[in-house]
């Protein structure tokens, strides 16, 4: 009899434990659990369909692109004159120069977060400027010379390229340490684009709104804080008009936002990769003020 009862206690035990095994794994706690554990996975396969659309490995492995186009500074969402024609080259991933024929009234400056490409035709040494970044250095080059860059520009302008969509989908999402959220779904340039959050070991984040049909990228987004101010700013870059281009998929559109307002636009006309570019494009030498 005893023995009887001791079997019935070890099943009535069994039993309540599979119960309560069940019972977890569909509460709501359990299906937070696993909810987060698919977010990564999804954001991961969204990714990889991404630069699968934008061309896959012709995408990761180009070194080298070229484009002209012109590019217009806005203040308050409103144009600033007709814009200036520009050419850059760029060799991945931290050489740039971009050479832009000036028209009255337009800084260079006021070009910036977009490093300064070059015109065709004669050149006005008054007016044609070249900024070049090599590594973590700026210059400008004019009719003046070559100057070191504004400290400032050179700061505002690695903070971009470090978060430009180059450098996240071939740079960070191989690193250690990075991880992947997916937030849902949104409107991006009037398209429903999936939301997902990549975020490295040196805790800098981007989101990126991918197309739901094409996964191609629509927007790109990410805040920094001001040291100086301490201030946060948000700045977004939105991709349009896409065509391809030896195998690439490349946005012809490109717009930049500051805190919610149109602050430039790029159009591009031409555009090439894997091009034979000189190292002479990227160097620079500032000379001192007695030469």
């Amino acid at each position: 009899m005893r023995i009887i009862f001791a079997i019935f206690v070890l099943v009535g035990a069994a039993l309540a434990q599979t119960q309560a095994s069940t019972t977890a794994a569909s509460s709501p706690a359990g299906a937070t659990k696993s909810a987060e554990d698919e977010g990564p996975k999804k954001a991961r396969a969204l990714l990889d369909k991404a630069i699968e659309a934008l061309g896959g490995s012709a995408y990761l492995d180009y070194t080298t692109r070229s484009e002209e186009g012109r590019s217009y500074s806005l203040y308050h969402s409103q144009t600033r004159g007709a814009g200036a024609l520009y050419r850059r080259f760029f060799r991945f991933a931290d050489k740039d120069r971009t050479e832009v024929a000036l028209e009255k009234g337009i800084g260079v400056y006021d070009l910036i977060p977009f490093p300064i490409p070059v015109p065709e035709g004669k050149s006005n040494k008054k007016t044609d400027v070249a900024i070049i970044h090599n590594g973590d250095k700026g210059y400008e080059v004019s009719y003046k010379g070559t100057e070191q860059e504004d400290a400032k520009d050179t700061r505002d302008y690695l903070r971009r390229r470090e978060r430009s969509l180059d450098w996240v989908l071939r740079k960070w999402i191989r690193e250690p340490g990075v991880a992947f959220f997916y937030d849902g779904t949104a409107i991006a340039a009037a398209n429903l684009a999936d939301k997902v959050t990549i975020t490295n070991s040196r805790n800098q984040s981007v989101t990126l709104f991918l197309d739901t049909t094409t996964h191609l990228p629509m927007k790109k987004t990410y805040t920094w804080r001001d040291a100086t101010d301490k201030g946060q700013n948000t700045e977004e870059e939105v991709f349009d008009n896409y065509k391809p281009v030896q195998g690439i998929m490349t946005p012809y559109t490109l717009s930049r936002y500051y805190n919610g307002d149109l602050v430039s636009e790029r159009f591009l006309n031409k555009v090439k990769y894997n091009n034979e570019l000189a190292d002479s494009l990227f160097e620079a030498t500032v000379r001192s003020a007695t030469e």
